[in-house]
């Protein structure tokens, strides 16, 4: 995996030692990249402006101020992520293929090499074998695949950039197997919701890359837990959905919003609590 989770972690560990379960739960719900701003602005150094429109200067200007955040309202992340997808296509698939280039997107590699590929002049796979008698550039290809991807959004979600926010694209639907079933949809699953967070954030929603520009989360935090081990008592977790897999249980998805909106529930620890706030079934055999 790439260092972006890791160097952020570091980054707000490191100037303090007296965190509370308030701040180290705002933490495990953070959403900002360390690493997206960077690559962002290497691949603008790459870009020819001489004929840019307006949606694609302000494309631009939005990405030159992000701090790497994937909140809901947030619309770099959208340009972003559609510039990635079509940077790695247009770089990648003319040699592997569309089956095999899907295959590379849903793996840890690619991951791995959006950085170093977008800033190597001399990688010989900047070149679309497809074109005869022609050897294309990074600058060639960073530039088509950033007009493709700012004509690809106002197709998607309009003409309005400042209308192209992270929570019209990223969403969450958490699914279980009967839900394929389109009548059983919305009994079994729970959602589709609109999220935050992103691939390789601390708050790790992450997804497949895909030409329609929708990003639908295929997997993240199972759990979120803040123990202080001085007040056991009064630790914190929260679920992805619910505590019952009975879907007509009111446990069944009961924490879902609180999961989303990052939120946690206090754990119950101690037994006369327990007891007290918990129901009891009695199975009596005749």
């Amino acid at each position: 995996l790439p260092q972006d989770r890791a160097k952020r972690i570091s980054s707000l560990l490191q100037p303090k030692n007296n965190w509370t379960k308030k701040e180290v739960g705002e933490m495990l719900n953070d959403n900002t990249s360390s690493i997206t701003p960077s690559i962002a602005t290497n691949l603008i150094s790459a870009l020819d402006s001489k004929a840019f429109s307006s949606s694609e200067k302000q494309a631009i200007s939005i990405l030159k101020k992000w701090n790497g955040s994937n909140n809901l309202k947030d619309i770099a992340p959208t340009i972003y992520q559609k510039w990635i997808y079509n940077y790695l296509k247009n770089t990648f698939q003319d040699e592997l293929g569309e089956t095999d280039f899907n295959m590379l997107l849903s793996t840890h590699i690619v991951k791995q090499i959006i950085e170093p590929q977008s800033r190597n002049e001399s990688s010989i796979w900047w070149d679309d074998v497809a074109t005869k008698n022609k050897k294309e550039t990074r600058t060639e290809i960073l530039n088509k695949s950033f007009h493709e991807a700012i004509s690809a959004l106002e197709n998607q979600l309009g003409k309005e950039v400042d209308s192209w926010t992270w929570n019209r694209v990223h969403t969450l639907e958490h699914q279980h197997p009967l839900g394929q079933v389109a009548a059983l949809r919305s009994v079994f699953n729970v959602g589709p919701f609109e999220v935050p967070g992103s691939t390789e954030v601390i708050n790790n929603l992450f997804f497949n890359f895909t030409n329609a520009g929708e990003y639908q989360v295929k997997g993240g935090p199972s759990t979120r837990r803040v123990i202080d081990f001085s007040d056991i008592e009064n630790s914190m977790s929260i679920l992805p959905t619910g505590q019952s897999g009975n879907p007509f249980s009111k446990h069944y998805n009961d924490q879902a919003e609180m999961y989303n909106t990052g939120k946690f529930r206090k754990m119950k620890l101690n037994k006369e609590e327990i007891i007290k706030t918990s129901t009891k079934l009695v199975f009596i055999p005749k």
